[in-house]
Order: structure tokens, then sequence, then C-alpha cells
């Protein structure tokens, strides 16, 4: 592996931005300076930055990628081709696959399956649910770096993608957030109540209101914080460290602040999607813009934004979630059936430069969204943060360069159905993508193999 100066750029470095260089040996960070100090060597390759950003490589800390149980929607190749593009060097990976990896031996079939396709590096949470809770504790020491579950029982006809995922009733939450809490692990949590949810679609389907906002008929605010209020009071109780997923409403996340405030251990991650869609996705793309959470009305959009401006909100996810087009036009006139989430992992990053050009957010902000703070929170060192002895996990980014969402032009093997944002004018576009110092994405090209990516636990700054 060559060493490797990039110079004349703007660094968004841990100790603060700057204009400068950064020298990278063996995979790591060796050296950063200001444009006055630049090193003279010789015999280190260089990249020109001409003025642009170099940020962090981003950590995703929501991905479904499903593979191998998902083949037909996405691979392991595919959806970290997908990241690469979208400027994420670490993917953590989420427990939805045929089987989820709710023990040591489902987890290892999965790690092996990412070794010769992986171009990034991806982390796995552990599934965890009432029907497999003696898998729990072992599975804390198989290097996951964190556990999902459930808060509603499995979708019909999905039943063996959520195996040991669904926590369904207080009684089994309870005892499964008891059991992460001993492994000191995360508990990553889907927070919807299952009841409002199954008792509202039957309701909607015997009066015939099926269409597609009928989907956020049947998931409105309550939903998500019944749900919250009842995980952060039986993860208080457990001792459980407790990661709210894709929070999509304002009253969700205050009362996550509010046990933040009182001693709990809260983080909080919400999506792109609920930053910059609205209900009225469903009636222009209808199930291609159904999501859970569902989206929300723009009033409650603007509230959600405060949080994410205000230093609340943690992390930004992308909740990539893979489908096919039968998938989900499968019953047209029944909203009801079609599988739940988009693609957005070549959007998350540009959406969110794209607030940053438009004021909404500071870089710095975006940085510690996009990455750093996953990177403390989930306990990847070295990742998600620019300095020295740090991963060498970068993107050269134009954050005045805007272009248009171009599905066609994704990486993503479920291209066809990420159709929310295509057409919208982006800023901040990723002209190259490097992980440990070696080059996958280059001016809209992916240029490395897979393989290059590995598996990575969770390990000290």
């Amino acid at each position: 592996m060559s060493d490797l100066l990039i110079h004349h750029v703007h660094i968004a470095a841990e100790s603060g931005i700057f204009f400068g260089w950064a020298l990278l040996r063996q995979g790591r960070i060796a050296a950063l300076g200001t444009h006055e100090s630049l090193p003279t060597e010789e015999d280190v390759e260089q990249i020109d930055g001409g003025g642009n950003h170099l940020l962090p490589g981003g950590i995703d800390p929501h991905v479904h990628i499903r593979y191998p149980g998902g083949a037909h929607r996405e691979t392991f190749l595919t959806g970290t081709q997908a990241a690469a593009a979208g400027g994420a060097t670490t993917i953590i990976e989420h427990p939805i696959s045929t089987p989820p990896q709710y023990s040591k031996a489902i987890l290892d079939r999965r790690i092996e399956a990412l070794r010769d396709q992986a171009l990034v590096d991806v982390a796995f949470l552990g599934a965890a649910g009432g029907d497999h809770l003696e898998e729990i504790a072992p599975l804390g020491k198989s290097g996951i770096v964190g556990y999902k579950t459930f808060l509603h029982q499995a979708p019909e006809g999905r039943e063996k993608e959520f195996e040991g995922l669904t926590s369904k009733d207080n009684h089994q939450l309870f005892q499964v957030l008891d059991r992460i809490a001993g492994t000191g692990l995360l508990a990553a949590a889907h927070g919807e109540d299952n009841d409002l949810v199954s008792g509202s679609i039957a309701s909607l389907r015997r009066e015939g209101r099926t269409f597609p906002r009928a989907h956020c008929l049947s998931r409105p605010p309550l939903v998500e914080t019944l749900a919250v209020e009842r995980l952060i009071r039986l993860a208080r109780e457990a001792g459980a460290r407790l990661y709210l997923v894709h929070i999509s409403t304002a009253e969700a996340v205050e009362m996550a602040l509010k046990a933040r405030a009182e001693g709990q251990e809260i983080y909080i991650e919400t999506c792109p999607h609920y930053l910059y869609l609205s209900e009225k996705a469903l009636d222009e793309h209808g199930a291609y813009a159904k999501c859970n959470p569902a989206l929300r009305s723009e009033e409650e959009v603007a509230r959600l934004w405060k949080y994410v401006q205000d230093g609340s909100i943690d992390t930004v996810g992308s909740d990539h979630a893979p489908y096919t087009v039968a998938e989900k036009e499968q019953s047209p006139d029944d909203i009801f059936v079609a599988p739940a989430g988009f693609p957005g992992l070549e959007t998350r990053l540009p959406l969110m430069l794209t607030a940053v050009h438009d004021g909404r957010i500071t870089l710095r902000r975006a940085v510690d969204l996009l990455g750093g703070n996953a990177g403390r929170i989930f306990g990847l060192g070295g990742k998600g943060t620019i300095r020295p002895g740090a991963d060498a996990d970068l993107i050269l980014v134009n954050l005045r360069e805007s272009f248009v969402v171009r599905p066609e032009e994704m990486f993503t093997q479920a291209r066809d159905i990420a159709l929310p944002f295509r057409g919208k004018r982006l800023y901040g576009r990723i002209k190259k993508t490097f992980l440990r110092g070696h080059l996958l994405f280059d001016e809209g090209r992916i240029v490395a193999d897979g393989g290059w990516g590995r598996w990575i636990t969770g390990r000290p700054s």
C-alpha cells in the first residue's frame, strides 16, 4: 500500500476545519498540516484536491442489505458499491434477513457472505427477540456492535425474515432488554406500537381505505410516541443502553431528551426522508414512498429539523431498504401489501450536505450526524473522524457542485424503486471515496473490486 498525500483541500478534521493536506500511510492518517507546511517528499503519490473539502468517510448506522437471504434485492457487492458512491465507508447492517442473525452460527454465515463482496467496511447488529432469548447473551460475544428488536409482529408473508427479531408485547420486550443490558451493548429499537398498527390496518381495510396515504393513517405519530414511551421506561428498568432508530416525530425526541437529562443513556437517529419528504409523497409515488414509520405532515417535518439543528438528534441513517418493482407493485389497490422502505445509501450524505449548502446546518454538524457520532456511539474507534492515527477513510467532496438524482445512474440493485428523490437537485458531489487510503470511487466510477471492505467489530477510539 503506497503512501498518499492529498493536498489543496479544506479538511474537516476532529480539531477543526482548515486548508491544508493529509498524509496517508499504511491505511491510516499519518499526519495533517496547513498548506504552508506542505511536505516535499518525492516518493509519495499526490492528489491535488482542487480546493474541495476532505471529509471523514461516512458511517451509515442503519442499512439493510439482507444478503445472502435476499439476493434478488441486494448483495453485499451492490450495496457496498452504493455506499462508496454515497460517501459511506462503513455501514452498520441491521438484521432483517432470511434468517436474521439471532445466533452466532447465522452471524458467521453472513460474515462469510460479505468477505469477497464488500467494498466498504461492514459492522453487524444482532437480532434480539422474544422467541430466541437464550441466544442473546452468547451473540453479544460474537463481534456485533449492538442488537436490534422490533416492537411489532412480523409482517404477513415475511415471518422468516423477522425470526428472532420481534418483541411483540411488553413482557417479551422487557426480557429482551434485560438480556441485552447484561451484555453492555446497545439496544437499537424500532419504535412502533403493534396493537395500534394492526388494529388501524384492520379498520381501514374494513372501510375500503387502502389508498396510498392510508399507510400514514395506519401509523400516525401516536404509534411512534407510545412505543418510544414504553421503550424508555422498560430500558430504564432493565438498565439497557437505548438507540432509537429512524425517529420521525418531535414528541418522541422530546421524550428521549427528558430521559437523557435524567441520566438515562439514549441516542436518537433520524433519516433524510423524514427531513425532506412529507406524507404527500405517497400521493405521487404510492408504495415507492412507503416506509416505517410513515412519512409525516409538513408541520412535523419542520419541528423535527429543530432537533437536527440544535444537536439533540445524534445520527442520520439512510434506512436503506432495497426491494424489487414486483414487490412494490404486487397489490396496487392495497397499500398495506407492499413492503415498506426504499434505497437511501446514495442520497443520505448529499441530502445532508444540501442542508449545509442551504444554511440549515453547519458542516461540522453534518460531519457529526453522518459518521462522527455513530463512530463514538457504536465504539468504532478510528472511524468517522479525521485525526492522526485514524483510519484513512475519506471522501473528497465539492460542496458547491450540484447534481440531479437519477436512479438509473445508481449502483444499488434496487435503483428501479428509488423514486422518492428522483429529479431532486442536490449539492455536494462526491468526487472520490477512500477506504484505508485505497481509492474506491472516482468521479462517478467504482474503481476497486469487492473484497476490499472488511467485517469490523467495536474497538476503542
